[in-house]
């Protein structure tokens, strides 16, 4: 491995550019390859989330060395303690790979040793004026707690002409967005968080209106909105978003409230491969409108299932990916019996191609006849999350529940017989691609039929997660244990429910 040409290392590297741990391994192997995962490591060098770099003194006595010896000096004067140099050469020329700026980062690295806001002010503007001169163009900026209006810095507009992901949240003035929309019209990644509603959204809505080749674009509301009643809150944000309806492949929008004007925007994005959404305000006239030929991940709640199966029902059958979003689940619909039903039988219907797919349902001889069908049909399925909730139980109370041992005993009994006739279904129908299984809701399984399902997946390797702790007794552990000595069990994690319900989520 340690005489690999320089290319094959670097393609190599490439691959590994989100994992840290192992670049910095390949650091100490040789020159070589020391050579060769420096740059890939300072592409983006503030992105890895395995970091602390509030500890990192490193990184600030690299970039502190950069600094001329007046800006030094200059600095000095002011009490900002910088790091002696000893004025050898460095071994590389390290901010020439750099093409990202994450003003959070920014902001943690000059923290060091400093402990006076406008100090910190100070020095954060000489780094950024750094990164403006040095960098040799700006790919990726996250600017969610930026003070600086860099997009003014000399060589600015050479930088930012190149952007093409942008990281930011509705607190920032709006003069930052008009000032970006100026240099940055070929954005391919746009990713917003509102943490704040506003009247207007004015720069946001500029910056949006100009991009030329937006293909990915992100909306999420943080936290608690107050509602203005009768105000379409994201009137201008969709309208302003529409201009690039033929270059958008990825849409992932998630208002707080409902937004009249997505049924007449969201059939224009013809192009979509991946669809994260709600579908609140829409009639089954209006979904109907919402075609989306080459979609193939797409992510609903389970608020949502009516609306979904007929976004389903209309894709073009490239469909790899089905989620659901991952949050705790209090409540369900009038009719989500009827809807989950529908769901599954559209997923089998219009879904040959599914690898990856969450199901919610509750254990009614109906759903787990078309689950059987589904699994019989999408034999290309690898991961498959299971979600099995008694809606029969939502009126019930605490108190009524509890009220004799009787309840108690009755409740454990259908838990098992819900758990016993999904693993049989599992068992006779399930597609042998499988290689993950993910459980939660309102079964557990026999300890006698856990064991026949898992005599039946001899030969294949399978990684099993749940939300449930009654897999944590002695019998069950034994049981576990057991299969993993003998290969079959990968991995077996008791974990939260919205961790196992999150399938992008790596437990």
């Amino acid at each position: 491995m340690s005489k690999l040409n320089k290319d094959i290392l670097f393609l190599i590297f490439e691959e590994l550019q989100d994992d840290s741990k192992s670049l910095f391994s390949c650091l100490m192997v040789n020159r070589l390859w020391c050579e060769n995962a420096i740059p890939i490591l300072w592409k983006n060098p503030w992105s890895y989330n395995d970091i602390n770099y509030k500890n990192k003194n490193y990184l600030f006595t690299i970039i502190a060395s950069y600094l001329s010896y007046d800006v030094k000096e200059s600095l000095m004067r002011y009490g900002i303690r910088l790091p002696s140099f000893s004025y050898q050469t460095l071994l590389f020329d390290y901010l020439s790979f750099c093409r990202s700026i994450n003003t959070d980062t920014t902001k943690s690295i000059t923290s060091i040793g400093i402990s006076l806001a406008h100090e910190q002010y100070l020095l954060e503007h000489e780094f950024y004026y750094l990164f403006m001169k040095k960098f040799p163009e700006l790919k990726y900026l996250d600017m969610k707690s930026i003070r600086h209006q860099i997009f003014h810095y000399p060589d600015a507009m050479l930088r930012f002409e190149s952007l093409c992901e942008l990281k930011c949240d509705t607190s920032i003035d709006s003069s930052y967005f008009y000032g970006l929309a100026q240099l940055c019209q070929y954005i391919q990644k746009l990713i917003i968080a509102n943490v704040n509603v506003v009247n207007d959204y004015h720069g946001i809505v500029e910056l949006i209106g100009v991009q030329k080749n937006l293909k990915y674009f992100e909306w999420r509301d943080v936290g608690y909105h107050s509602y203005i009643p009768g105000l379409d809150h994201y009137k201008k944000i969709l309208f302003s978003l529409e201009k690039s309806a033929n270059n958008i492949i990825h849409l992932n929008i998630v208002f707080q409230y409902i937004c009249l004007s997505s049924p007449k925007v969201f059939p224009k994005f013809h192009k979509l491969k991946s669809l994260i959404t709600y579908f609140d305000s829409f009639s089954k006239e209006q979904l109907k409108k919402c075609v989306y030929r080459d979609l193939e991940i797409f992510m609903i709640d389970h608020y949502n299932l009516g609306a979904a199966s007929i976004i389903i029902e209309n894709s073009g059958g490239h469909l790899k990916k089905i989620l659901l979003e991952p949050y705790e689940i209090e409540e369900f619909g009038v009719n989500f019996n009827e809807d989950s039903l529908t769901f599954i039988r559209s997923i089998h219907k219009f879904c040959p191609s599914i690898e990856c797919l969450s199901l919610i349902f509750p254990p009614l001889n109906e759903h787990l006849t078309e689950l059987k069908i589904l699994l019989k049909i999408c034999h290309n399925l690898k991961s498959l999350l299971l979600i099995m909730v008694d809606t029969s139980y939502e009126d019930l109370t605490e108190e009524n529940f509890l009220e004799n041992g009787e309840n108690l005993l009755e409740n454990r009994e259908n838990l098992l017989e819900n758990g016993e006739n999904l693993l049989e279904i599992l068992i006779s129908s399930a597609p042998i691609n499988i290689k993950e299984f993910r459980f939660c809701g309102d079964f557990d399984f026999p300890l006698e039929t856990l064991e026949k399902f898992l005599e039946t997946w001899k030969g294949c390797t399978l990684s099993i997660f749940t939300s449930e702790s009654i897999y944590e007794g002695d019998d069950y552990v034994k049981l576990i244990n057991k299969y993993k000595n003998n290969g079959v069990i990968k991995d077996f994690r008791i974990d939260s429910f919205i961790n196992v319900v999150n399938m992008n989520h790596k437990i």
